[in-house]
């Protein structure tokens, strides 16, 4: 099985053609490319949301009829899956394709189906006092509280956001919206002397930012995972990962799929 992903902007005459050639130039070419070479009984891509409506839809017909037309393989319409309906307190939607070598006839294929299970930011929260590092300067919350009023005044909804202990994260990603977007108020800090350069004092109504393990959490990572890298990395690396959770269950029908097909 291959899995990847691969960056949809790139797309610049999607469409026009429809086939093989309109992919070149693109990291989704290589990703077709092995497909080509490699023959692989199934693949799985994950991609973000948006890919269904770049380019008013064209980019994705394009994608599939690479897919479908020039390398042979069934690939059932794609599914956008929420990660916060299995299992994760995350909101995060990201289209998956899902495709089967031609010769295995495979000619129907499920997704998985959300789970009954829903959980809450409290959930995964740190169990204990997190370092003050996590917690916002005065003139940090000062600054966002700003940056959302006046895109507020223009009828824009940007800005920093609190998750409350009941809600559900906004989806993590790289850079510091990702973060501003995934603040939370948390009372239990007792040592406000800061260990960190900042502007201000620590803030006393109890801001933060979730922590990288938080953050591993509402990726569906279990705790067992080991975090080696600095904060700013674990962001990062974190912001790019899928939602292990969503992942593993299209996984498991895929895999389910061909075992059906290696009986048959």
């Amino acid at each position: 099985m291959l899995c990847a992903g691969f960056p949809w902007q790139a797309f610049s005459i999607a469409g026009r053609r429809g086939g093989f050639e309109d992919t070149r130039g693109t990291l989704f070419f290589d990703v077709a490319e092995i497909i080509k070479t490699k023959q692989p009984k199934a693949f799985f891509l994950e991609n973000v949301k948006g890919l269904r409506s770049h380019d008013k839809g064209k980019t994705l017909q394009t994608i599939l009829n690479v897919l479908r037309n020039d390398l042979g393989y069934y690939v059932p319409d794609p599914q956008v899956v929420n990660a916060k309906k299995f299992g994760v307190p995350q909101n995060r939607e990201r289209i998956f394709i899902v495709g089967f070598r031609g010769d295995l006839d495979v000619t129907d294929f499920c997704y998985p189906k959300p789970l009954d299970k829903k959980l809450v930011f409290k959930d995964v929260m740190e169990e204990e006092e997190v370092s003050v590092k996590y917690y916002l300067s005065t003139t940090y919350v000062d600054t966002l509280r700003k940056h959302k009023e006046r895109h507020a005044s223009k009828g824009n909804g940007f800005g920093y956001e609190i998750i409350p202990p009941e809600g559900t994260a906004n989806a993590v990603v790289c850079g510091g919206m990702g973060r501003e977007r995934n603040l939370v108020v948390d009372d239990r800090l007792t040592n406000f002397v800061p260990v960190t350069n900042i502007s201000g004092s620590v803030n006393r109504e109890g801001i933060r930012k979730m922590t990288p393990r938080e953050w591993a959490r509402l990726q569906g990572f279990p705790d067992s995972f080991k975090i080696v890298v600095s904060d700013g990395q674990a962001y990062k690396q974190f912001g790019n990962s899928v939602a292990v959770p969503a992942i593993q269950a299209t996984a498991e029908k895929i895999i389910n799929q061909l075992e059906l097909c290696s009986r048959s």
